[in-house]
């Protein structure tokens, strides 16, 4: 049976990005618009957070300690212990109208994001790799809203949704490069009667894609051959991502937004908290860390 427990009463204008660590047994997340990066534990407690000076799109630990940020000016690095942020590199400079949205590691250690035009209208932006060298290197362009990227079991191919097209692309990756081949349309959303928009998502241990559906309210869970094989309703309309965590890697957490959409503000007061989604019947895979 499955059961929706209310995690965590964040009311973060634009939660997004939750990220179990295995080794930390902790559940990482963020608040885009109120700069922020928050953690707890498995239940919800022992919670903290720490201050970025800017909008922040998404996160994920380093080896070394401390994380690596998606801010809207770039790649970061955030310390833990002091909370210093400290600038990496600035892969698109010049362009005041996008800002860093999603990102994720790759099995390798490679950290993967890609930008969105605040607008949400035009196919603006870019996706970027940065190695452990903190190199940066392009993989994908005329973008409107980087999101969801997230790699099949094996790492051997790249799933990656533009929200705003309504689509999941698939492509081949080159485990031992980073680099990225033969894109296609794995999900377009409307061909699949689905009415909302592919936001942050996550592969289980059986190669299915997990996409939180933002504006409808549904964990969408694709089969690798890009059919549709299950739906799942959640409270609030306004989720935004989803990482498999806990001990088994069995929950489920999921963010939402608070965020006015269209002028009018959401009508679940849950909106914007953090959910955990227990009794789905499978396990997730562990998240890598940036090897940077």
């Amino acid at each position: 049976m499955i059961r929706i427990e209310l995690l965590v009463d964040a009311k973060a204008a634009l939660g997004e990005g939750p990220l179990w660590d295995v080794a930390e047994q902790r559940l990482y997340w963020i608040d885009c618009f109120g700069n922020k990066v928050h953690r707890c534990d498995a239940a919800g407690g022992a919670r903290r957070s720490w201050t970025v000076p800017e909008n922040i799109g998404s996160m994920a630990l380093r080896q070394s300690g401390g994380a690596v940020c998606s801010l809207r000016s770039g790649f970061h690095t955030l310390d833990f212990e002091s909370g210093a942020v400290a600038k990496i590199v600035d892969p698109d400079p010049g362009k005041p109208r996008i800002r860093m949205n999603d990102g994720k590691v790759d099995r390798q250690g490679r950290f993967v994001a890609g930008y969105m035009d605040d607008e949400e209208s035009d196919p603006l932006c870019k996706l970027f790799r940065l190695d452990a060298d903190h190199s940066v290197h392009v993989l994908d362009s005329d973008i409107i809203c980087s999101n969801g990227p997230c790699w099949s079991r094996d790492g051997a191919t790249f799933f990656f949704a533009d929200s705003f097209r309504r689509t999941i692309y698939a492509y081949d990756y080159e485990t031992s490069t980073g680099d990225v081949s033969n894109k296609r349309a794995f999900a377009n959303f409307a061909e699949l009667g689905l009415t909302g928009f592919p936001d942050g998502a996550t592969v289980d241990e059986e190669d299915h894609i997990w996409s939180a559906e933002v504006f409808r309210g549904r964990l969408v869970r694709i089969a690798p051959d890009g059919t549709l094989d299950r739906v799942v309703g959640l409270p609030v309309e306004s989720t935004t991502s989803i990482s498999f965590g806990g001990p088994e890697l069995d929950i489920a957490y999921v963010t939402s937004m608070a965020r006015p959409i269209d002028g009018a503000m959401p009508r679940e007061r849950e909106a914007g908290d953090v959910f955990a989604i227990h009794g789905l019947g499978v396990r997730g895979l562990p998240e890598t860390r940036y090897a940077g």
